[in-house]
């Protein structure tokens, strides 16, 4: 008698999903104690190679899904998968700064997985999504944490400016594409005329942008309502260095 294969899909804050992301910390955990007593080249080439992941992601869904259009890596996370391995390999302060705020992306899309929630586990279309987000949220802490890069609050500001420009950049993107996709008539495999929404600059995809969206209902500006809980999180991350900068102001 044929046994039938057992399928477990991900789903969203079931079992499954909560067990993914302990494992995810696992790997992420076990990934630095098996790095940090290795020589900087060591660690640098380890993490290096695994940064790759994202950009294996990004050409996985331009050639699975038959519509490049809707997955060019204009998300935050492919954003972030494109910079990671120039960060880690140069060791880039003000990248590695500000990989610290994109790795966010990163966390949010394993947590808040609503939309992937139907995804087989193991299956290639979980894989090429699961790992290279854990990797894009744990490399740039690795980073700091082997001590291959400093936290820097000096960075601040750039982490801001440069998301700043880079999320209006995106809107663009996502206003050119959409009016060029409508004037000719571009559908998808579904007859649909395409229409992206990177970075989520023209309406909101999860409870907390919709929750933006109600207080500023403005596509692109009801966005930078999170700026200020991005300014919050690094004032966090950055608080130590900026506690013993101004004591050694102090006693100098």
């Amino acid at each position: 008698m044929k046994k039938e294969r057992i399928i477990l899909k991900w789903g969203s804050f079931g079992p499954v999903h909560l067990l993914s992301l302990a494992a995810a910390a696992a790997m992420l955990v076990a990934l630095y104690f098996c790095l940090r007593k290795a020589s900087k080249k060591v660690q640098t080439l380890v993490l290096g190679v695994l940064s790759f992941s994202g950009i294996a992601a990004i050409v996985f869904n331009l050639v699975t899904w038959g519509s490049p259009l809707e997955y060019l890596p204009f998300h935050l996370c492919s954003l972030n998968a494109m910079v990671l391995p120039v960060a880690v390999f140069t060791r880039n302060k003000t990248l590695s700064n500000l990989l610290l705020v994109w790795s966010l992306g990163a966390l949010a899309a394993l947590v808040v997985n609503t939309a992937q929630a139907e995804f087989v586990l193991f299956s290639d279309v979980f894989c090429f999504y699961f790992f290279p987000h854990v990797l894009e949220f744990g490399i740039p802490i690795l980073l700091f944490k082997l001590g291959l890069v400093e936290k820097d609050p000096k960075c601040i500001g750039s982490t801001l400016l440069i998301t700043a420009v880079s999320y209006t950049a995106i809107h663009l993107i996502n206003l050119a594409i959409n009016g060029y996709c409508v004037a000719n008539q571009i559908t998808d495999s579904a007859g649909q005329i395409i229409q992206v929404n990177y970075m989520y600059s023209i309406t909101p995809e999860n409870p907390l942008l919709a929750l933006f969206y109600q207080w500023i209902p403005y596509e692109f500006w009801y966005m930078f309502l999170v700026m200020p809980i991005v300014a919050v999180y690094m004032l966090g991350v950055y608080a130590p260095q900026m506690i013993k900068a101004r004591r050694e102001k102090v006693s100098a």
